[in-house]
């Protein structure tokens, strides 16, 4: 039966490797949980018509082993009343009647396998369904975290690449430079400025001791 074929699939199925397996684990496990819920309700559906069947049959198989003892009882009557040509085809309706009862009994314990079948296999995806259902957050958090580890370390690969490393020193040794070359203006600046001041300062010094001279030499004068 392709369903029982289907629900063995999915209670064969190892809930931890198709999480590991799937591209997005949380559409899996919510698809295998959906795909578990559709199943078992087919099977639950299947479960009650077998049964029901099974309830048939049985009644099928009480009404003919009835009809065996009617039809005996009516051999025997006509047997009793000499009636040799009524208890020939009493006993032969009797005897179409085994034959049925024979044929009902047949199916009804293939109808009470199946019956089972169907049970255990409801049973065993009742409690794959649960499995799923109490396992899929753990399952979808610890997986996040796989993928949050996976993403840390290739973040820390890619860091400690020589190619990186060979960028980030250029741009060091391009940013150091720059620097230098923006103190020496700046120093050059400075001393530039230095000069003119050192130069007016001078000049100022030497008038001042002109000017003291002078007076000096006047009041010798007078």
């Amino acid at each position: 039966m392709a369903l029982l074929e289907r629900v063995s699939t999915l209670v064969r199925a190892n809930l931890n490797d198709l999480i590991d397996k799937a591209e997005n684990p949380e559409k899996m496990i919510r698809q295998v949980i959906l795909d578990m819920e559709n199943q078992l309700l087919q099977v639950k559906t299947q479960v009650a018509i077998a049964i029901a069947d099974q309830h048939l049959l049985e009644k099928k198989l009480k009404e003919n082993q009835e009809k065996i003892a009617e039809w005996e009882h009516k051999a025997d009557f006509a047997v009793g009343k000499k009636q040799d040509d009524l208890a020939r085809a009493a006993i032969e309706r009797s005897l179409h009647y085994k034959q049925l009862t024979e044929s009902f009994v047949q199916q009804v314990g293939d109808q009470r396998l199946q019956v089972e079948t169907l049970k255990t296999a409801l049973s065993k995806l009742q409690q794959k369904l649960e499995e799923a259902n109490s396992k899929s957050d753990l399952l979808i958090t610890r997986n996040r975290r796989a993928r949050t580890l996976d993403k840390a370390a290739e973040a820390q690969a890619k860091a400690g690449d020589n190619n990186n490393i060979g960028t980030f020193d250029r741009m060091k040794q391009k940013v150091m430079r720059n620097e230098a070359i923006s103190q020496a203006k700046t120093e050059l600046l400075a001393e530039s400025g230095s000069s003119v001041e050192d130069r007016f300062a001078q000049m100022e010094k030497e008038e001042e001791i002109d000017r003291i001279l002078n007076e000096l030499k006047a009041r010798r004068g007078a």
